[in-house]
């Protein structure tokens, strides 16, 4: 499937004595729903997932795939230390609709976590799991770097169609991009080349009474018997007209102070935590650099990079939650072991973000 434009990786709200927040977190999920963010990703680093019991993992994936549009990509980040374990949550999520399964790299035994270890884990997620995997490289937080020629040869399984590349190396995603150029699938698209996703096509061909859509190719309605599938030849199921695409190894990455040269360098958007308080600012960059005005594209960049990171980079988790506190939506508290910010950093946060827009 298609992978393009901004997600954010939503953050988990709690309640002070620590229990989450579900309905702040169904709140949140909602108003990115009507920001023009590609999609949302649920339990990646930003959300804390690794502090969540396996039940609140489960309850955290339902409450916002409930509460997501229906028009929105949704990511389940489903990683977990073992292959069997991970493949259980992303079992959970394709039963609940997601779309895509993000699998963070293995890390907890570093020096066993050889090529071989890798491909092995990959592989194994990628032939049981009913969704599409993305690879999830997160060194600062991991701390191990998946070398980009892994990458390259994990890309020619058919179900990993991407990864998540959040080191901040514009060259590591130039590399990946370049071994993998040679890897073409076809995905299906809306006729304004937009994703399309089974949970997608199945609401539009259940109809808006849920009678059954019917699926007619715009080529037939004309008197054409002989349509062959390509991306010019359109498709109608219920009242959603979709098409082919041509896509690669789609590389995402995960750092907002270089979004712009990462989408220079081939990347085809970005999972950004920055995006969690301020989704539009992101999005106005990635929407230049794809109008082709380089110029707005690197303008709008130099506005974020101070306080992406600083937020992100450096305050990490509880910086982000406060700065959605400032920009409107519900941060709220972190679990321990982070420290909710002193006073003069929440006021830092504030000024960093006094002239980005949310």
């Amino acid at each position: 499937m298609l992978l393009q434009g901004i997600f954010p990786p939503i953050t988990t709200p709690f309640y002070p004595d620590g229990n989450v927040y579900f309905k702040k977190l169904e709140s949140n999920v909602e108003r990115y729903s009507r920001t023009p963010v590609a999609g949302i990703v649920v339990l990646g680093s930003t959300g804390e997932a690794i502090l969540l019991s396996d039940q609140e993992r489960r309850d955290a994936l339902k409450a916002a795939r409930e509460a997501a549009a229906p028009n929105k990509v949704l990511i389940a980040g489903t990683g977990i230390e073992s292959a069997i374990e991970t493949l259980r949550l992303t079992e959970y999520a394709a039963e609940l609709g997601y779309d895509v399964a993000m699998v963070r790299t293995p890390h907890y035994y570093k020096k066993q976590m050889e090529t071989a270890n890798l491909l092995a884990f990959y592989r194994t997620v990628a032939d049981r799991s009913p969704l599409p995997v993305m690879i999830y490289n997160f060194p600062q937080a991991t701390g191990y770097d998946m070398p980009a020629e892994v990458v390259c040869e994990l890309a020619e399984h058919p179900n990993l169609i991407g990864i998540k590349e959040s080191s901040g190396a514009v060259e590591k995603v130039r590399k990946m991009v370049e071994g993998t150029r040679h890897i073409k699938r076809n995905v299906t698209v809306t006729e304004t080349f937009e994703a399309v996703t089974p949970r997608m096509l199945a609401v539009a061909s259940a109809g808006p009474n849920n009678g059954g859509g019917e699926l007619v190719q715009v080529g037939a309605m004309s008197g054409s018997s002989d349509i062959k599938p390509s991306s010019s030849a359109v498709t109608v199921v219920g009242k959603m007209k979709t098409r082919q695409k041509e896509v690669g190894f789609q590389v995402m990455v995960g750092a907002a102070q270089k979004l712009h040269p990462s989408l220079e360098a081939g990347a085809v958007g970005a999972i950004l935590a920055f995006a969690c308080p301020s989704p539009t600012a992101c999005y106005e960059i990635y929407a230049a650099w794809k109008e082709g005005d380089a110029e707005l594209a690197r303008l709008k960049q130099e506005r974020i990079i101070k306080a992406a990171q600083r937020v992100v980079g450096d305050l990490g988790v509880p910086g982000i939650k406060h700065g959605m506190d400032f920009n409107g939506y519900f941060g709220g508290p972190s679990r321990l072991p982070f420290l909710p910010l002193m006073a003069d950093l929440k006021t830092e946060v504030e000024q960093l973000l006094a002239d980005v827009r949310n």
